[in-house]
């Protein structure tokens, strides 16, 4: 993190500046931080209508703590794949998790499927993601099956008949497509509150508009995801191709 730890004032200029509704951005900008900086630690502090800059303060202390035990003195963390940095892998993998749950999923999906993302082979075990993330079977079975329910995550089994949960490319567009099939499903009940409330009335004129603007936007959502899926998904036209 540029300029070190969040102090405690900086964490009550936070605590202000989301009192007085002023955007990341700005709050970033005063204090001389990354607006990811700024993000994440108000997500991870229960979000802009519960942080409070004391409590942030001490879980930040405690967390610093306990990696301090779990790296003793003189000790160096193992480096990550590739040459990457860990620290700025871990900053990262936080910061995509803070963006998943603006988005509106829950902590804990957030952080699997970050980490399903964040990993070169997309895809990892039940015990690779307890140990990774340091959570109960439950908890990750609990988020695994809520990303299947959006379409994010497909299960395989592996060589070794070990259940794997996979994020990749596909999983990607088929909840985009489940996505726009749940907007459909909600632009048809707007529709059928049309009939009900009386066509005329300004009840139903405001449904029939609910009802059109989500019919275009799945439509258009849906034909924007075909129209990826194949652009992504076709393989540059190589010169033995060409000559053929």
């Amino acid at each position: 993190m540029p300029g070190g730890r969040l102090t405690q004032q900086e964490r009550q200029q936070i605590a202000l500046g989301v009192a007085d509704g002023l955007a990341y951005a700005e709050i970033a900008r005063r204090l001389e931080r990354p607006t990811s900086t700024i993000t994440r630690e108000v997500m991870r502090n229960g979000g802009p209508t519960a942080y409070r800059a004391d409590l942030a303060h001490r879980t930040a202390e405690r967390r610093a703590h306990r990696r301090r035990q779990a790296a003793p003195r003189g000790t160096r963390a193992p480096e990550a794949a590739h040459g990457r940095d860990p620290e700025a892998v871990r900053e990262y993998e936080e910061t995509f998790t803070t963006v998943l749950m603006q988005s509106g999923a829950p902590k804990m999906m957030s952080r699997v499927l970050a980490c399903l993302c964040t990993s070169d082979s997309g895809s990892m075990t039940a015990a690779e993601l307890v140990q990774r993330l340091e959570v109960s079977p439950a908890s990750v079975s609990k988020a695994i099956s809520y990303l299947e329910e959006q379409g994010l995550v497909r299960r395989e089994r592996d060589d070794r008949r070990r259940e794997r949960y996979v994020v990749d490319d596909d999983v990607w567009y088929q909840s985009m497509i489940a996505s726009a099939r749940g907007t459909l499903q909600v632009a048809e009940v707007a529709r059928q509150g049309v009939g009900v409330l009386g066509p005329g009335t300004a009840a139903a004129a405001r449904l029939e508009n609910i009802a059109r603007f989500l019919d275009f936007v799945s439509e258009s959502l849906t034909r924007a995801a075909d129209q990826a899926r194949e652009v992504l998904h076709t393989r540059p036209e190589t010169p033995s191709d060409s000559a053929t």
